[in-house]
């Protein structure tokens, strides 16, 4: 399909620069086979059913993002995907003047090595330790990798720390929150136990390349950076229990519907899943496993909206888009959600 066909207006002032307080009081736009319903996120308990299983993704974001200095200049790095216990693949600016072997440094004891130049602007990077003291230094000299449309002058600061992270992380790895989650509050988990909708985690690392813009003209022409997941045995297990007895599967933001899709089977069951996904929805792609998406309001011409183009139906999805734009929703990583029902022949 033409990436044009993705394309829509989107007002900068409707973007979110901060989360709503509490999580669980953003708007929520229930968008189904015959309309639309303007909700509250605090109100999802009671859109699902007895026997649903929500499948949330349980990484926990690192403080990715590192200034430091090759010699005398300036250097920026975003990591985005492990490659080894102290090698991490990452978006350098300005890459152009770095080279392998290349030494920066970010504090006085704390530094990594270009082991490779790749292209777009990517490096791998071999660090001076791993492991459970690379994440420390981490914590201690990185920031929060911001998506690119959220504006602080200064970098992500103090409180972004905390709102920049669902209550569930568990998992470290990821360079982006899955912000589907960010929403969720310890009040709201109990109140989907005691409707008697299930719950299960699996992981997704989530990597800095889905903020990366589509610069094809064509779906077909666009590459996926790839990202690391995890399914355990016992989850595969309660989704395919769940599916068994005539329940819904329910994915928590758009990273927990790719990873339940790539370990999908073709017979429509859940298999355990260690290793990478690059998968790349659009419409036309038959869903295995997913029966409605809790999901943000993504970019236009983005990997993310074809995807909930391809659940929901491109036409359904642009109006409700520009009803929420009307409506005063706001918009990505901080902003409202949506559920979308997946549409059986999308239109």
């Amino acid at each position: 399909m033409k990436v044009d066909a993705f394309d829509f207006d989107l007002p900068r002032e409707v973007i979110a620069e901060r989360p709503a307080s509490p999580r669980d009081a953003a708007r929520l736009l229930r968008v189904r086979k015959d309309g639309l319903e303007d909700l509250i996120v605090r109100d999802l308990p009671g859109l699902l059913e007895p026997g649903d299983l929500m499948v949330f993704n349980d990484t926990r974001v690192i403080p990715a993002r590192l200034k430091g200095r090759r010699g005398t200049a300036g250097i920026e790095v975003t990591l985005h995907m492990a490659e080894g216990d102290d090698c991490w693949r990452a978006f350098a600016r300005p890459a152009k003047k770095l080279s392998a072997g290349d030494h920066l440094v970010f504090a006085p004891e704390f530094s990594a090595e270009v082991a490779e130049k790749g292209e777009a602007g990517e490096v791998v990077l071999r660090f001076d330790r791993g492991g459970i003291a690379l994440m420390a230094a981490l914590e201690r000299f990185g920031t929060m990798p911001l998506p690119p449309y959220i504006k602080r002058p200064a970098g992500a600061d103090a409180r972004d720390r905390e709102d920049y992270q669902t209550v569930y992380a568990r998992e470290p790895g990821a360079v982006a929150a899955p912000t589907a989650g960010l929403h969720f509050t310890t009040d709201l988990l109990e109140a989907l136990d005691r409707r008697g909708v299930g719950r299960v985690t699996l992981t997704l690392h989530v990597g800095a390349g889905t903020f990366l813009p589509v610069k094809a003209d064509d779906t077909r022409d666009h590459k996926m950076h790839a990202e690391r997941g995890h399914v355990a045995a016992d989850a595969a297990a309660r989704i395919n229990a769940t599916k068994a007895a005539g329940g819904r599967i329910v994915a928590v933001g758009t990273t927990s519907l790719r990873l339940l899709e790539s370990a999908a089977t073709e017979d429509g069951r859940m298999q355990t899943f260690d290793g990478l996904t690059d998968i790349f929805i659009t419409p036309g792609y038959r869903f295995r496993m997913v029966d409605l998406l809790l999901t943000n309001f993504h970019l236009p011409r983005s990997t993310l909206f074809m995807l909930v183009s391809a659940l929901a139906g491109l036409d359904r999805m642009k109006a409700a888009y520009a009803h929420a734009v009307t409506s005063g929703y706001r918009f990505y990583s901080y902003g409202d959600a949506s559920l979308l029902e997946r549409a059986e022949d999308p239109q």
